[in-house]
């Protein structure tokens, strides 16, 4: 009973329009007085910001925020793949057939992910990550790789919780609601960044929309309030990080995994011709 009301609840409150108006109040100035209490609230490191928590005007330039030089370690590598974010790892695994199996007890078809995109021949034998990031985390998406952007889509959905309950309980919440796609070509081939709207996630944006080219590690995007990224790699590329486990907190810049040149015995999908 209580999780049926929960989920009845939380299909109430996934219009955009909810969301809307909590990101209309967390762009005035009203906002600011809020900023205190929702720090401690979620136990915020202070400290990494750039600026102090007195000089920023709103609730969501805070939440934006950027952290002082040398807060983040960049693990750089000319091949390999590091974390565009801090973020628990949900999932990561190979992908099935198009399919990536058993996300908190769901699976998802990696053709909806990616809104039936003709760039789908590419990832139906990848790799994929599901990072999601909770209001006490950084919440500014940097390049994972150094490449170029081959493509960008904005898919407008609803906006359901990423959080546990989410996850467990709502049909599909990471291809049904509201996403933001970038692919991206570098050295060894392409990856897509997904970046996946979430409850009060009043926008997703680009951190410079102009933006068509970026190093590892630079400002790519940014979420307003807590969402979840999906990293999907191309067929037969990537070997991720023995180290790494589902439900570990990875820092951006923690290294992933690299990639490897395509194996001649696998077919990767050039979707460019």
């Amino acid at each position: 009973m209580a999780v049926n009301w929960m989920k009845w609840m939380t299909e109430l409150s996934s219009r955009k329009w909810i969301s809307n108006l909590m990101g209309r109040f967390s762009h005035s100035g009203m906002s600011r007085h809020l900023i205190p209490w929702f720090a401690k609230s979620y136990g915020i490191p202070l400290h990494e910001a750039e600026k102090d928590v007195r000089e920023y005007q709103t609730l969501n330039e805070f939440f934006t925020r950027r952290l002082k030089t040398g807060m983040r370690t960049l693990q750089l590598s000319e091949h390999g793949l590091i974390s565009p974010v801090d973020a628990r790892i949900t999932y990561m695994g190979e992908i099935s057939a198009g399919t990536i199996l058993n996300v908190k007890g769901q699976d998802y078809s990696v053709s909806e992910l990616l809104n039936h995109s003709p760039r789908l021949p590419a990832y139906e034998h990848g790799y994929a990550f599901v990072l999601y990031l909770s209001p006490t985390d950084y919440h500014r998406i940097h390049a994972p790789v150094s490449g170029t952007m081959l493509e960008k889509e904005h898919i407008r959905g609803k906006v359901y919780p990423v959080n546990d309950f989410g996850m467990r309980h709502m049909k599909k919440v990471l291809s049904r609601n509201e996403r933001l796609i970038t692919y991206i070509r570098h050295s060894l081939g392409e990856l897509a960044l997904i970046k996946v709207g979430a409850m009060n996630v009043s926008s997703i944006r680009y951190s410079d929309d102009k933006a068509a080219s970026w190093n590892q590690g630079d400002d790519l995007a940014y979420f307003e309030f807590g969402s979840t990224v999906v990293l999907l790699t191309q067929n037969g590329t990537f070997q991720p990080d023995s180290s790494l486990k589902e439900g570990q907190k990875v820092q951006m810049g923690q290294s992933l995994g690299v990639f490897l040149p395509a194996s001649v015995n696998i077919d990767v999908a050039d979707v460019n011709s």
